[in-house]
């Protein structure tokens, strides 16, 4: 979440978290892909967000804030899914958790809560109106003093090296953002970016989702291979002017844009995260991307739940957002179970994971008649789950 890409990410915390993964008993290119995954979704998750959010706002002139609270339920939505996702694989793999021995003491965790405090300024900062760099250097300057009280102080020395380092990650993102740049003025020079909203529109009068998964498919292949910092201010560029000519709010446009040139890093066959994950675990890196790509499957469909559905970004009265929300996560818990094939604490066959698949879109499509269909379904599903696992028993027995 700290750092603004899914492969810095996936190399900062996956040397830790996938040997961690493999020891309690998943494959080497399942623990890689949920890595990538998870490292993925740091961009998309409030308050940082990465660098593109940080973009977004120049791009849009909406407050950042206002971006980092629309994007609260997608992320929320997109980290249950990756949950769901992963508890699943260890229940049908009779996977057991840590002995309790092995697990580190809350009480220990709670004296270093005050490590959180540089993250709380930041939030607390930029929800009050400061600039960015102001809410940056106030963060900065109070993870100095708060490492004065753990071993690891900081001194002059460290904070130059500090210094140092921000050097090097500031010249690749001004040169990804430079080249991005570069893109961007050869697309408009060029009037490509006029040509695809006008083939956009064209396809709006057939059919606006048709339109929606064109964008995608340009979002994403704008990505590939591509930081996803650089990959989001090309395809705003691109694709972004043609769905606000679709008649789509300028915040949920680029919204869409941002997701999709985001999660191009767990998009096979370029992977760029999956591929870092890979090396890392010592999978195959296609059969790692791919597993991602499975694993981060809400994240290409939490997209077109917003645009269906505004009070997924925080728009509307309180309650219908809090409905819609409730409602979305259970239509994700429904989508993982029939993805990974695993229902009631029991494999599903293949008509009971349609049947949750078409509940999981009845209730993230976000209307009152659509939800109670949904749960109508999922429950006819769940009963009949349970009489047939309660005859199993009495068979075998």
């Amino acid at each position: 979440m700290i750092n603004g890409t899914s492969a810095g990410n996936v190399v900062a915390t996956g040397s830790l978290t996938i040997p961690l993964m493999k020891k309690v008993g998943y494959e080497k290119s399942t623990a890689g892909a949920i890595e990538a995954a998870a490292s993925t979704g740091g961009q998309i998750m409030p308050p940082i967000m990465g660098a593109g959010a940080f973009i977004m706002a120049e791009v849009t002139g909406i407050p950042y804030s206002d971006i980092a609270i629309a994007a609260i339920i997608p992320a929320i939505l997109y980290f249950v899914s990756i949950f769901f996702m992963v508890d699943f694989e260890a229940a049908k793999l009779g996977m057991k958790g840590m002995r309790k021995e092995e697990l580190p003491r809350v009480s220990n965790m709670v004296r270093q809560v005050y490590l959180f405090v540089p993250i709380l300024i930041l939030i607390v900062a930029l929800f009050m109106g400061y600039s960015v760099i102001r809410a940056g250097t106030l963060a900065t300057i109070s993870a100095a003093v708060v490492s004065w009280f753990t071993p690891y102080k900081m001194n002059l020395r460290r904070v130059y090296g500090a210094f140092e380092i921000a050097g090097h990650m500031s010249i690749q993102i001004i040169a990804v953002c430079a080249c991005a740049g570069i893109i961007v003025g050869v697309i408009s020079l060029t009037g490509v970016g006029a040509r695809f909203s006008n083939l956009l529109l064209s396809l709006a009068d057939t059919s606006q989702l048709l339109a929606l998964f064109f964008a995608m498919c340009i979002a994403i292949l704008l990505g590939m291979g591509m930081p996803t910092t650089a990959a989001y201010a090309v395809a705003a560029s691109v694709v972004a002017p043609g769905l606000v000519d679709l008649g789509i709010p300028l915040l949920t446009a680029h919204f869409f844009v941002f997701y999709f040139a985001v999660v191009s890093a767990i998009t096979p066959p370029v992977a760029l995260a999956s591929f870092a994950a890979a090396g890392i675990s010592g999978a195959n890196p296609l059969k790692t991307s791919l597993a991602s790509f499975k694993i981060g499957i809400a994240a290409f469909v939490v997209p077109f739940m917003f645009f269906y559905n505004a009070t997924l970004l925080m728009e509307g009265e309180w309650l219908h957002v809090l409905r819609s929300g409730f409602t979305a996560v259970f239509g994700i818990f429904l989508l993982a179970c029939a993805v990974q094939g695993w229902f009631v604490g029991n494999c599903a066959s293949f008509i009971v994971r349609l049947t949750l698949a078409a509940a999981a879109f009845l209730m993230i499509s976000g209307g009152l008649i659509t939800d109670l269909v949904g749960l109508g379904v999922a429950g006819a599903v769940f009963i009949l789950q349970k009489i047939v696992n309660r005859e199993s028993i009495v068979a075998s027995a």
